[in-house]
């Protein structure tokens, strides 16, 4: 009986160890990143990244409370990165755009070492009226940004649609749809109306023509009505024929009206593809399924996907569509069959919200207030597609490190809708306004959270989290148009065609002009040829006139003066770290809320309110609203700790190379943030062990 007892006591006692074993197991495998942070100089050696920037996400103390959010539950993984790992903001550099700011994370180095100001640079021997330098072009860097350094280091990465990154800088990693770097066979969205929208078009919005109509963004198009079709296509009024031709792909769109109502009353469009083939029948709101479509790329046919989405059918047969293309393709991969295979098992590509150039142009899905839905429904579509890439390519390709790029936060809060809303200083500003907005844009920041939630998920253990952003997103009140003042000055001449609005610019005749996002260029002989930085007294007394003219400009509506700083060229590297041949003869820092601008108008209007709500470029970095979030977790990070104070951009990548025993290159400019790594803090003596790595300046 007593051995009975016994052997019944052992049995309990090896279940119970055993169970504990189990739970214990459970534990690590749900939450394997609770490792110790203090790890050896070996094991720091095959430490893996996944490095997410999300572009325009603010988060500052005050209005975007993002980690009060994630302390709240709503944003969980971000939650849970911050408990294991150290947080705080980081400082964008001047002038705070996403081909400057990109650069100098991923350089650890400013514009005067790296050589990027923004993304249309002029230099001097080259005409101003066009850009000389694509800023998202990589060979436009002068040094190696991270995915380069760590290949050099042995290192293989995958490099998702991060500008800057094309042509693409690595051999034996992967590089998918790095944007606008002029690489490839880009495909973005386009919205189509008929031709007898464009005068209302024009004339309602001014700067729609220089966002859209010159990039084919948005397409006017011929349409025809044939009543011989009313039979065959089963519609009450005449069929309005429409050909939606974008990416040398052809879909065809019949408005159809098929209420026997007896009044002209088109509620249905039918779609079907250039040979006649029926595609899909859709009615205002909704959407087709992707369907597979043929573009054409120098002659070339592209077998591709698209979607369309009825914005709005008017009554009269008007419409507005938005055609999404599978923004992946053989051209926009390397290696090539890369975007077959992520077509295959993630599915076509929704890169962003796609609803503007991006370079400082006004937002395109800013017309009709349907446009504010789809948005949405863009936005979710490229929140999704990035989450479910992630997953695919950690699980399958294993990369040593993900470096990962995501637009579609900086798309929202620059666009008309949201940051116009929740904005508690905007004048209209209403809590019932406010409220839904908030609802949405916290989708947005968890479509973040659930891209983060998936890295988390399906990466190695040994990985380093790093979530950053380019920049924050400021609200925008006021357009500045000064080249209009400097045509009222009689500096600036130029003629606007009254069929277009484009304004052409007599250089010869001309002195003085603004060219975005900071500069302005002067030479009292003309600004006609290939420019050249003037000097002499001449020079200088008409630009002392300038800058006299901008300090005493001030909005009569609101009192404000719009410029904060102006900067000589001489002085761009001291002040801004910029290099002084790739900036104007002055350099404009706005007042936060006020946006420099090029547009000119034949009654020379300064100051304008403008469609879009949100902005960043050309202000003070020291703002909070463009200051960004910096979340870092992994090994050798310090856990639950918030930092002391801001850092700058440039720190990051000296940090992240420091925790993955790498050395930094000789021109990088940040310092290691001591304050969140684990001790020992190796030097580069103590890497001697590693693949050595005498210089990555190029």
């Amino acid at each position: 009986m007593s051995n009975r007892k016994g052997f019944r006591q052992k049995l309990i006692l090896s279940i119970s160890i055993l169970t504990c074993v189990s739970i214990s197991l459970a534990t690590v495998q749900a939450d394997w990143f609770n490792f110790s942070s203090n790890i050896s100089k070996q094991d720091r050696n095959n430490v893996k990244l996944y490095w997410l920037t999300a572009d325009g996400l603010r988060a500052d103390d005050n209005l975007f409370k993002m980690y009060q959010w994630a302390e709240e539950g709503k944003l969980p993984n971000i939650k849970k990165l911050m408990d294991n790992g150290v947080y705080g903001y980081s400082t964008p550099e001047f002038p705070s755009l996403t081909s400057n700011n990109i650069a100098s994370l991923h350089t650890g180095s400013t514009a005067k070492t790296h050589g990027i100001v923004e993304g249309a640079m002029r230099v001097e021997g080259r005409p101003l009226q066009e850009a000389a330098i694509n800023g998202f072009h990589s060979a436009s860097k002068n040094v190696d940004p991270t995915w380069a350094i760590l290949e050099k280091a042995g290192k293989k990465s995958v490099v998702l649609s991060v500008p800057g990154s094309t042509p693409p800088e690595v051999t034996k990693g992967i590089t998918i749809r790095g944007r606008w770097g002029n690489w490839g066979f880009d495909t973005p969205a386009v919205t189509f109306e008929p031709q007898d929208n464009y005068k209302m078009r024009k004339e309602t919005i001014p700067d729609f023509y220089f966002a859209t109509l010159d990039k084919k963004l948005t397409r006017f198009v011929k349409t025809k009505k044939d009543s011989s079709l009313k039979k065959s296509l089963k519609t009450f009024s005449a069929p309005i024929k429409a050909p939606l031709k974008a990416h040398g792909g052809t879909l065809v769109a019949h408005m159809i009206d098929s209420s026997n109502d007896k009044s002209t009353n088109y509620d249905l469009i039918k779609l079907s593809n250039s040979n006649g083939s029926e595609i899909a029948n859709i009615k205002e709101g909704e959407w087709t399924e992707w369907f597979p479509i043929t573009l054409e790329n120098n002659g070339t046919p592209v077998k591709s996907q698209a979607k369309v989405r009825a914005i709005k059918l008017w009554p009269d047969g008007r419409f507005r569509l938005r055609v999404l293309y599978n923004t992946l393709n053989e051209y926009m991969t390397q290696p090539s069959n890369v975007a077959k295979e992520l077509t295959a098992n993630v599915g076509p590509m929704v890169d962003f919200l796609d609803n503007c150039l991006c370079l400082g142009m006004a937002p395109q899905l800013i017309v009709e207030p349907e446009d504010r839905q789809v948005a949405l429904e863009e936005a979710e579509m490229s929140w999704e597609w990035h989450k479910s890439a992630v997953g695919y390519i950690l699980k399958n390709w294993k990369p040593d490190a993900l470096i990962q790029d995501f637009y579609t936060p900086n798309q929202m809060l620059v666009s008309r809708w949201w940051m116009g809303d929740i904005d508690p200083n905007r004048k209209g500003h209403t809590p019932e306004k406010a409220k839904k907005s908030w609802e949405e844009v916290m989708k947005m920041y968890q479509g973040v959270d659930k891209i983060l939630g998936e890295a988390m998920q399906s990466a190695n253990p040994n990985t380093l989290f790093v979530l950053s952003s380019e920049h924050g997103t400021a609200s925008l009140y006021r357009n500045t148009r000064l080249n209009n003042l400097f045509a009222k000055k009689g500096w600036l001449k130029f003629k606007i065609d009254e069929e277009t609005k484009k304004a052409t610019i007599d250089w010869e005749k001309s002195k003085v002009v603004y060219l975005k996002m900071a500069h302005i260029y002067i030479n009292p002989k003309g600004l006609a040829g290939n420019f050249k930085y003037s000097s002499g007294s001449d020079y200088e007394t008409l630009r002392d006139e300038v800058i006299a003219e901008l300090r005493k400009l001030k909005d009569s509506e609101s009192g404000i003066k719009p410029i904060r700083r102006i900067v000589k060229r001489e002085n761009a590297e001291k002040v801004y770290n910029l290099p002084k041949n790739k900036v104007g003869d002055l350099i404009l820092e706005a007042t936060t809320g006020y946006r420099l601008w090029e547009e000119m108008t034949n009654d020379k209007v300064v100051f304008t309110t403008p469609w879009a709500t949100g902005y960043k470029e050309g202000i003070d970095p020291n703002d909070p609203a463009i200051r960004s979030p910096f979340i870092i977790s992994g090994p050798g990070v310090k856990k639950g700790l918030k930092l002391t104070k801001t850092i700058r951009h440039i720190d990051q990548l000296p940090t992240i190379l420091n925790l993955m025993n790498i050395k930094s290159p000789n021109y990088v400019e940040g310092q290691v943030i001591k304050e969140l790594i684990e001790l020992p803090i190796f030097t580069n003596k103590q890497r001697d062990s590693n693949k050595e790595i005498s210089s990555l300046t190029r």
